[in-house]
């Protein structure tokens, strides 16, 4: 993943982030997770950006999950539980961007792909777009409180419960019904809409913005539990190390599952 890189720049008041990974369908490494934290931070403290776009490149997926390679060292829960604090560490910075917040997804948006698309504010996504979280049928690992309560605040908790107990990938046209996608657009019209969205966010009061977007992030994650203990437990455990070895080794199968 040589070539596995966050590219983050600035147009006028607008903020544009592309996940560059296409040989990986841009799962994200832990240097892009980092970058991506900082350039989230660097967007909240530019008072001059009323807008922030985030897409994939290449056209085939927006995210399709992390680079997960590391894993395969974990021994203990606590090692789990450190991950999932420095995801949230990086999620939360994308919570707090003050500006209006754009997810453009074509293809896969899997694992931290449905995380990051949930933070945003509006999704447009291609017809082809498939939206997910399988971990429960891929590594076993599992989330954390915060990204529980994004997730399932943004697709409904019935559909986060068929992404993660299920397996399910959803399609953009359920995801337009429940309202999760503002609008499935032709590849060929995604540019133009893109651009249209962004100028009509851009023109927005921006202290309405920053406003409303506060009062919603304090209220999805004000009175999180302590969810630790679990994760500690799910990371810890010979399933999840099974899992792993399973998906490094490319089997294609669902892991023989011993609850322990």
């Amino acid at each position: 993943m040589s070539d596995a890189r966050l590219i983050y720049e600035k147009r006028g008041n607008q903020a544009h982030i592309q996940f560059h990974n296409p040989a990986a369908h841009n799962a994200l490494t832990s240097q892009m997770w980092h970058d991506l934290r900082d350039a989230a931070r660097d967007i909240a403290s530019d008072r001059a950006i009323r807008v922030a776009v985030f897409r994939g490149v290449g056209g085939k997926a927006f995210i399709s999950g992390t680079d997960i390679t590391k894993f395969a060292d974990y021994e203990t829960g606590q090692q789990g539980v450190d991950y999932e604090r420095d995801i949230d560490d990086c999620m939360g910075a994308i919570d707090a961007i003050p500006c209006t917040t754009i997810a453009v997804v074509e293809g896969w948006a899997v694992g931290g792909g449905i995380n990051i698309s949930s933070a945003c504010d509006f999704r447009i996504a291609t017809r082809d777009a498939r939206f997910g979280s399988p971990i429960g049928r891929t590594i076993g690992n599992c989330l954390s409180a915060a990204s529980v309560a994004r997730i399932g605040g943004a697709v409904g908790v019935q559909r986060a419960k068929r992404m993660v107990l299920l397996g399910e990938m959803l399609t953009a046209q359920e995801l337009l019904d429940s309202g999760f996608l503002l609008r499935i657009v032709e590849r060929e019209a995604l540019d133009a809409e893109a651009d249209a969205l962004a100028v009509r966010a851009a023109e927005n009061a921006p202290l309405t913005t920053r406003a409303t977007k506060e009062m919603i992030r304090r209220m999805t994650f004000g009175a999180l539990p302590d969810v630790e203990d679990l994760i500690a437990e799910v990371y810890g455990s010979a399933d999840f190390r099974r899992g792993v070895a399973d998906f490094l080794a490319r089997t294609k199968k669902v892991p023989d599952w011993a609850g322990e």
